[in-house]
């Protein structure tokens, strides 16, 4: 299958775990510890309840579970570190404990970042662009993993301006690049580096587009490809549709960036995204199918209901 020809294989050392990346993509799920979330924040509920939501989402086949404690909505003040962390580290250590699972902390600030990998964490997913090279400082001295994100914007504040980028693609790779040589600079280990062109962030929909339609170019930094699309505002000025009914294009979305090489696969909807890949993989030639596969006769209607 040409996708995954072209997907780089990489080994991404991550605290005292080495992840695999490039046989097949791994899929991130999102658990949520911010009320203020743009997707599912009226759902997150307390430590009890996340923790199943992670527990679910390892059921449906996540391979990560990416934990954040403030949202990227720019209609909200940042919060302060301190509730950030009351949020994100007592989740973060029951996954890690009970569940047993790679967790990513979805944070920009060091302290927080510190705080989560002491609890377990094992990589620092930054949405800032590494803003606060406090946060390289963190990862260098933990060895965990980093994933650098586009985005000319600052953390909450909103960039949309269709005159911004000349050449939207040749920013990302530019901007990613210095980013990257800051890490290591300040000692964060090549292999431990992943980057997000970042769909959205400082982004029109516009812009978005035209960066996925090129995001094979991304390539050039020669690290795994993190991809984040998942109900993202450009599915949503395509469709019509708010976030909750954004699957279909996020699928489609997911698609087109697996085509171009993807390893890192950041979702919502876990199960979903699991069962397009496992077909995926099956018409691809990438997966064995035994000859006598048959479908489950309880599978083959729908129950009806009075």
């Amino acid at each position: 299958m040409p996708a995954l020809r072209r997907r780089r294989r990489f080994e991404l050392r991550a605290v005292d775990r080495t992840l695999s990346l490039g046989d097949a993509p791994l899929v991130m799920g999102v658990v949520n510890a911010s009320p203020e979330s743009f997707s599912d924040g009226g759902s997150v509920g307390d430590v009890g309840r996340q923790l199943e939501r992670a527990a679910g989402l390892l059921a449906e086949g996540a391979d990560i579970l990416d934990v954040g404690g403030e949202s990227a909505v720019t209609n909200e003040a940042a919060i302060p570190v301190a509730v950030e962390i009351d949020r994100v580290v007592p989740l973060v250590r029951r996954i890690v404990d009970e569940l047993g699972a790679v967790v990513s902390v979805d944070t920009y600030k060091p302290e927080v970042a510190a705080a989560a990998i002491a609890a377990g964490a094992v990589i620092v997913n930054d949405v800032s662009g590494l803003r606060d090279v406090g946060l390289a400082d963190v990862c260098a001295r933990t060895r965990a993993a980093l994933v650098l994100m586009h985005t000319r914007a600052a953390p909450k504040q909103r960039l949309q301006d269709p005159r911004r980028y000349p050449d939207v693609v040749g920013d990302v790779v530019h901007f990613l690049n210095l980013r990257m040589r800051t890490a290591l600079e300040r000692g964060v280990a090549v292999d431990s580096l992943i980057v997000d062109p970042g769909p959205d962030f400082a982004k029109t929909p516009a812009q978005t587009i035209g960066l996925l339609r090129r995001i094979d170019d991304v390539h050039a930094l020669g690290r795994p490809l993190l991809i984040a699309v998942s109900r993202k505002d450009f599915v949503g000025a395509l469709t019509g549709r708010r976030p909750s009914r954004r699957l279909a294009g996020t699928l489609a979305a997911l698609g087109h960036c697996l085509d171009a090489g993807g390893h890192i696969l950041r979702v919502h909807d876990v199960g979903a995204v699991r069962d397009f890949l496992t077909v995926r993989a099956a018409l691809g030639g990438e997966l064995d199918i035994e000859p006598d596969l048959v479908l489950d006769e309880a599978l083959r209607h729908e129950r009806a209901w009075s």
